[in-house]
């Protein structure tokens, strides 16, 4: 990975990406791809780096994608429109984003002879019930059909899912760091579990994945759930909750492998791999992999890896972020 380049490379995810490979890799290059100039300026002046080339552009313009992708080896894509409740009533603008946007990337990387290209997903994707989660479905299968579609190209496409991401933006938990203030924390549903990452965490996982696909394989990670109720006692200790019902297009439990998904599932140690239901797939590719259970599920309430209250707090403190303490129980 010499030359890099990050749709939506502003966001949480893309900051912290690029901040870890400058670091640790010594890429000549770094394509910072977004449509924000303010999030760019604003990134540019932390940063600092001669190796950062910033793009004004927008996965859905695929000329200039296209120009931003010149010289580029490894693409990482990271661009979505993620608020649910905005894609709910938004959905044109979401699919144009997601799926449009999706099929871009993949069209102007054959184009450009990108070899690596990561798309990064959601649990919303697995058994969607809202439209955000059915576009980044349509993205996934997009991405792990371009795999084949490339032909005598040596592109090569692979997807990653993971959960939520602790501390990014629209994360419930810089909501509940608020509201605790107030001494009360709206809670949708107290039996409500969630799968739980961490930004660094999920760089590790992307650059695992970029360093050893094959293409057309999904990556899933092996994280902890956490119950909803015990995240707010990690944050908000004392505080008083109020159950104020499940929004639309939410779940109560989030889901990252289906069981129709099994027969097609690998188990690795920290991690899964869902092969492809494709004649060009090699299943010896991952010949160290172990088949799962027939109609396993990966679902966060089914999960065999939990985070308690204390590694909470001990995982917001690594990160900055000061928790626990008693809080006013009411106004």
């Amino acid at each position: 990975m010499k030359s890099l380049l990050v749709t939506g490379g502003t966001g949480s995810f893309g900051k912290a990406f690029v901040r870890r490979v400058l670091r640790e890799h010594d890429p000549e290059r770094i394509v910072v791809y977004s449509r924000d100039e303010l999030k760019q300026y604003e990134m540019a002046s932390d940063f600092a780096d001669a190796r950062l080339r910033f793009f004004i552009g927008d996965v859905r313009d695929r000329d200039r994608l296209k120009r931003a992708m010149s010289g580029v080896d490894t693409v990482i894509h990271a661009a979505a429109m993620k608020h649910v409740p905005i894609a709910e009533y938004n959905p044109m603008e979401c699919i144009k984003t997601n799926v449009l946007g999706a099929m871009n990337v993949i069209e102007c990387a054959i184009d450009s002879g990108v070899e690596r290209i990561v798309a990064l997903s959601t649990d919303k994707a697995a058994m969607p019930i809202n439209l955000y989660g059915a576009t980044k479905l349509v993205s996934d299968k997009l991405f792990i059909a371009a795999h084949p579609y490339a032909g005598h190209s040596h592109a090569r496409f692979s997807v990653v899912r993971y959960g939520n991401v602790m501390g990014s933006r629209g994360s419930v938990i810089p909501f509940f760091l608020k509201q605790r203030e107030r001494g009360v924390i709206p809670i949708t549903d107290r039996r409500m579990t969630r799968f739980w990452i961490t930004l660094e965490q999920g760089v590790d996982f992307v650059l695992m994945a970029a360093r050893t696909m094959h293409g057309g394989e999904l990556f899933v990670p092996k994280i902890p759930s956490m119950r909803i109720v015990d995240l707010v006692e990690a944050i908000a200790p004392g505080c008083k909750t109020e159950e104020i019902g499940i929004r639309p297009g939410e779940k109560l439990h989030e889901l990252m492998i289906p069981a129709d998904d099994a027969r097609h599932t690998l188990e690795f140690d920290d991690h899964y791999v869902i092969c492809p239901e494709l004649e060009f797939w090699n299943r010896d590719n991952y010949h160290d992999g172990r088949p799962v259970a027939d109609r396993f599920e990966y679902a966060s309430d089914k999960n065999s890896r939990w985070l308690t209250v204390e590694r909470m707090r001990e995982t917001l403190g690594d990160m900055g972020v000061t928790v626990g303490g008693p809080r006013p129980a009411g106004p």
